[in-house]
């Protein structure tokens, strides 16, 4: 029995070092607030680069319409400047119709071929 009392007090006591060792609860609700917060800011951060990738591709979409927009309107100026250009030049004149070869008999000399 002597033995048993200081036997049960050490045991005790390495028990209780044990529990005082790990954390409070107090830190293991700031760890599981610190892991939910953590957590939520990855999932933002996830959710603000989406955005911002979609955002980027309307733009490049838009940036894309204006180019062919702009590449159709230099293509009508081509094609205007060139009906100008065309209709301010004046028409050449017809060519005369040529003339029949009608051999003049008689009008050559005598001893040419």
């Amino acid at each position: 029995m002597k033995k048993l009392i200081p036997a049960l007090l050490i045991s005790g006591m390495i028990s209780s070092v044990f529990v005082s060792c790990g954390p409070s609860a107090e830190e293991k609700a700031a760890a599981e607030k610190h892991v939910q917060d953590s957590i939520a800011a990855v999932q933002q951060a996830i959710m603000d680069s989406t955005l911002a990738a979609q955002q980027q591709a309307m733009q490049d979409s838009m940036a894309a319409v204006q180019a062919t927009a702009d590449s159709l309107a230099a293509i009508q100026a081509v094609e205007d400047s060139i009906a100008a250009a065309k209709s301010n030049k004046p028409k050449p004149k017809p060519k005369p119709a040529p003339k029949p070869d009608v051999p003049k008999v008689g009008s050559k000399k005598p001893g040419a071929n």
